[in-house]
């Protein structure tokens, strides 16, 4: 089918609907589902899952698969305000639950001024999407995130790249749910927001994983993958030692071993500020020297920065008043 354009936006035509059991009689459907990981917490039709929906083929087949578990599912769109347009792709997400048998929320979120859309965009989605709202990355957004996270410094803990725990579609390809959009004769709204240059995650979809692809004479994003579950396992590790930390006492911090000091400041970033990435190696190393007292505060990224006074960390955003809000560690 041809892809839709900013300027045309598909409506689905009237076809019949599905029901869970349905989906999950469904062949494909069946074989993918067994490639992913939905949150198993209860049984059923007990189970509540709130999946975020673009209405792009990933989304689209998260929202399937998910009611094919059975699980009650809600359709959560957000709307950035960006394009015109906007309005009218939540009325796609919505005819879409409905045609799934799923739930539908539409959610407005304020994209603040700075710089890197794609980050503030992200930040700005956290903030209203529930904290336990499913996304539909694949092994190819996987791919995409660690050569993203390598070129910004990252060290092991950000190559571990994206948790399964919300990411459930984490062992499908682009193309299986672009096949199940197919298959299912659903037509999914493609964003031309996608193939935009100027975004880097644009580049290294288009740009770099081909020619990796060409100069290795394979698919590397299975290897890279495979990275990433490496990685995570380290990970899971490290941060059983950083949990009990306190992140904000600065003496016991510059005592950790680097790996563990460095996750401690991870989960005190992740837990204190919405930005969707860690601080990179370099901003780590910078915090740390704030820590031991080589000097008394650096900047970390995004508007942030970590000042240490009378032996205590904080990190602190600069507000829109142009004074500084604090924020301490709980």
């Amino acid at each position: 089918m041809a892809p839709h354009g900013a300027n045309a936006v598909p409506r689905f035509a009237p076809v019949p609907k599905f029901t869970s059991d349905e989906l999950a009689e469904v062949p494909l459907v069946d074989e993918l589902l067994k490639r992913c990981v939905f949150p198993s917490e209860q049984s059923g039709s007990s189970r509540q899952l709130n999946c975020a929906v673009s209405g792009g083929p990933d989304s689209t087949a998260l929202l399937i698969l998910a009611v094919a578990t059975g699980a009650q599912v809600t359709a959560l769109h957000v709307d950035h305000g960006l394009r015109e347009g906007s309005q009218e792709e939540a009325q796609i997400v919505s005819a879409l639950a409905q045609r799934v048998g799923a739930k539908f929320l539409s959610l407005t979120a304020v994209i603040h001024q700075g710089g890197d859309l794609e980050a503030r965009a992200r930040a700005a989605r956290r903030e209203v999407l529930p904290t336990d709202a499913l996304f539909g990355h694949t092994a190819d957004d996987q791919a995409e995130t660690l050569l993203i996270r390598l070129m910004r410094g990252t060290g092991p803990a950000g190559l571990a790249g994206m948790s399964s725990q919300q990411h459930p579609l984490l062992g499908l390809r682009r193309a299986d749910t672009e096949l199940l959009c197919a298959q299912l004769g659903i037509e999914p709204f493609l964003d031309p927001s996608n193939t935009d240059p100027r975004f880097v995650r644009n580049r290294v979809r288009h740009e770099v994983l081909p020619l990796l692809n060409q100069v290795s004479a394979r698919d590397v994003t299975p290897l890279l993958c495979r990275l990433a579950e490496l990685c995570a396992d380290q990970a899971d590790l490290i941060a059983a030692l950083a949990e009990p930390e306190d992140p904000t006492d600065a003496k016991g911090l510059s005592g950790l071993p680097p790996a563990v000091a460095a996750q401690v400041i991870r989960l005190w970033w992740e837990r204190t500020t919405a930005i969707g990435y860690p601080p990179d190696a370099a901003a780590i190393d910078r915090i740390l020297s704030v820590a031991s007292g080589q000097s008394v505060s650096c900047q970390v990224g995004s508007g942030w920065s970590v000042m240490r006074t009378a032996g205590r960390l904080s990190l602190q955003q600069a507000a829109r008043s142009g004074t500084a809000t604090v924020q301490e560690h709980e």
